[in-house]
């Protein structure tokens, strides 16, 4: 090919089904290819941070969301890398992506919908809504039907023309429009399911999930309008004009857009609720008490016992203002209040020295000679003789 012949942007070496990724002229392939290159990074930031907010998240509900999210997220992405085969020019290859792709990532995505839809629905007449595994088998399950839709007409058209017969051209772009979006009947009803699933939601008795429904059927909705255009200009619109150029721009900025409705009103909202805090936490479940989270045995040992100054510190007998008893009554002990509690005060050898000191001198009062006044008789001359008599006497 000669260089003259090469649009303005693009290479003479360059082949001429990717001239609309590099034609100035052109610039809707230019603008649709940058656009989706933005998304495929938006869409892999995103899987990141709901990877990452996993370890943040509070509410058990929202965590059996969590999976089908990480799916639409991966089916998104999937289709904004389906854009790059409308914009690239038909041939067998890229036609053969853009029937059997589109149905499968469209599906996926709208499967997750009407599972999330359904979960909400269930989560309105019961307490606990299914578990997430539950949830991933469900839109396993409605996306294995288009899968095997899409499986089926490819094997019949690689069998009608086989590799080593003789080659039709572009068997498989030679594909009718109307027979094109006939064969996404599935995905259509697919998409009426998400917008039926998603009313009941917004009369949820609790208000927290009235956002999750609302977000699901603002998200149907306006895919249900993109498909209405894209069906309308692709079939009638396009043959009006008389220009079936105008078909590949058409589905490229179809499949574009809708990814990033997929983002946008579903996905980054879904992450931004899957953070909040769970309001339930906060009040006790079934009449039970909320105690704290430290032991009240353990609390109890720690705590010391508010005793009476008097019982806590021991008096001591040598610096008292009060004379000490004439005999004592019975041995005093210095540990005699002691009660088994650990005490806060710890006496150091200085103050066991001053209470030893005290109970020697108490000893040694009591050993001090009394003085005895004998019995004297009125009517005889005796006087008055004081002795000390020992105690001992």
């Amino acid at each position: 090919m000669d260089a003259t012949s090469a649009p303005k942007g693009c290479a003479a070496s360059i082949s001429s089904i990717y001239y609309n990724l590099c034609n100035l002229s052109a610039v809707w392939g230019v603008v649709v290819e940058a656009v989706a290159a933005a998304g495929v990074v938006t869409a892999f930031i995103l899987f990141i941070i709901l990877m990452a907010s996993l370890r943040f998240v509070t509410d058990k509900k929202r965590k059996g969301v969590v999976a089908l999210q990480a799916a639409i997220l991966v089916f998104t992405l999937g289709l904004f890398g389906l854009t790059f085969a409308f914009i690239v020019g038909q041939y067998t290859t890229s036609c053969a992506a853009r029937r059997f792709l589109f149905g499968v990532l469209f599906s996926g995505c709208l499967a997750c919908l009407v599972m999330h839809g359904l979960w909400l629905v269930l989560l309105q007449r019961r307490v606990q809504g299914p578990r997430s595994w539950m949830l991933c088998l469900g839109a396993l399950s409605l996306w294995l039907v288009e899968v095997i839709i899409n499986t089926e007409w490819l094997i019949i058209t690689m069998v009608i023309n086989p590799p080593g017969a003789v080659i039709t051209p572009d068997l498989h772009c030679g594909i009718a429009n109307q027979d094109f979006v006939t064969s996404l009947i599935y995905v259509m009803f697919l998409l009426l399911a998400v917008v039926l699933m998603a009313v009941p939601s917004l009369t949820h008795k609790d208000t927290r999930w009235h956002r999750d429904g609302a977000f699901i059927l603002v998200t149907g909705l306006l895919t249900m309008a993109i498909w209405v255009a894209w069906i309308v200009m692709y079939i009638y619109g396009n043959r009006v004009a008389g220009d079936r150029n105008w078909n590949d721009p058409t589905m490229a900025v179809a499949v574009l857009s809708n990814a990033w409705v997929f983002l946008i009103l579903y996905t980054i909202p879904g992450i931004c609720l899957l953070t909040q805090e769970d309001p339930d936490q906060e009040q006790p479940h079934d009449g039970e008490l909320v105690y704290p989270a430290r032991s009240l045995v353990y609390d109890t040992i720690l705590r010391e016992p508010e005793l009476p100054h008097q019982n806590i510190y021991m008096e001591n007998k040598a610096f008292s203002m009060d004379e000490p008893p004439a005999v004592p009554t019975k041995p005093v002990s210095p540990y005699g209040n002691y009660n088994g509690q650990i005490r806060s005060c710890v006496y150091q050898p200085t103050e066991l020295a001053l209470i030893a000191k005290g109970l020697t001198k108490m000893n040694q009062d009591a050993m001090i000679p009394r003085a005895t006044v004998p019995s004297l008789n009125p009517g005889s001359g005796d006087t008055l003789t004081l002795s000390a008599e020992s105690p001992s006497s």
